[in-house]
């Protein structure tokens, strides 16, 4: 069974009195350990379908199954969860909270789930350690390097 599957993916925008065609009829499977470079032109869809596979978006039509999951229906909180569990996000920017610190970020997704909050800084301080910041835990995002 693939751990990403979708089945004639689309997602239509209306801008306007116009109609967007993100993603038309995208089909494909990605088994788990997988590597997957989504590539092509600016406008092509690579960011709607990227935000539709990490169940930050929904598809207009076709199916998106996560894990065996149909993920492509669930509601908001539903998805919501599915992110906090099952998915992942590196970003292109920081998109850290510019007043807290490494490990107050680190621990944000954490408030989401059903640990405690000695729990969170136990994990968000093994996360740094794992990365080699735990020096910069106490740095605020304008202390860090971008790179």
């Amino acid at each position: 069974m693939a751990l990403i599957e979708t089945d004639q993916l689309e997602k239509k925008y209306e801008v306007g009195d116009s109609t967007v065609h993100a993603l038309d009829k995208v089909s494909l499977q990605i088994s788990a350990g997988e590597f997957v470079a989504v590539m092509g032109p600016s406008g092509s869809g690579k960011s709607t379908f990227m935000n539709v596979i990490g169940c930050l978006d929904v598809p207009t039509a076709g199916r998106y199954l996560l894990d065996g999951i149909d993920v492509g229906r669930m509601g908001h909180d539903a998805l919501a969860e599915i992110r906090n569990l099952k998915i992942g996000f590196v970003f292109q920017g920081f998109n850290l909270l510019s007043r807290t610190t490494a490990l107050e970020n680190v621990e944000v997704p954490l408030l989401y789930s059903a640990s405690t909050p000695k729990d969170h800084k136990n994990k968000a301080r093994e996360a740094l350690k794992l990365l080699g910041l735990e020096e910069r835990q106490h740095h605020h995002p304008n202390q860090l390097s971008g790179g």
